[in-house]
C-alpha cells in the first residue's frame, strides 16, 4: 500500500528529529559524477601526467607503502 506524501514527510521529519536528538545534523555533500565522460577524461589526463612525472617512481613507492592489499 502506497503512503501519502504527507505521511512520508511526517516519517522523514520524525527520523531527522531522532537523529538531531542524538547530536547529529544533516549535511549535503556534492561529489564528482564518476559515471560521466568528463570525469573519465580528467582521470585519464591526471593519471598520464602522474605517470610522466619525474616523481612517478617515488610517488608509487609511497602509495604502495601506505596501502593495504587484502590478498597479500
Amino acid at each position: 500500500m502506497a503512503r501519502s506524501a504527507a505521511e512520508n514527510r511526517r516519517r522523514v521529519e520524525e527520523h531527522r528529529a531522532r537523529l538531531r536528538r542524538q547530536g547529529l545534523r544533516p549535511l549535503q555533500l556534492w561529489v564528482p559524477d564518476t559515471r560521466s565522460e568528463a570525469f573519465a577524461a580528467e582521470a585519464r589526463r591526471q593519471a598520464e601526467a602522474a605517470r610522466q612525472s619525474g616523481f612517478a617512481e617515488d610517488d608509487q613507492t609511497f602509495v604502495d607503502a601506505v596501502s593495504e592489499f587484502p590478498d597479500e
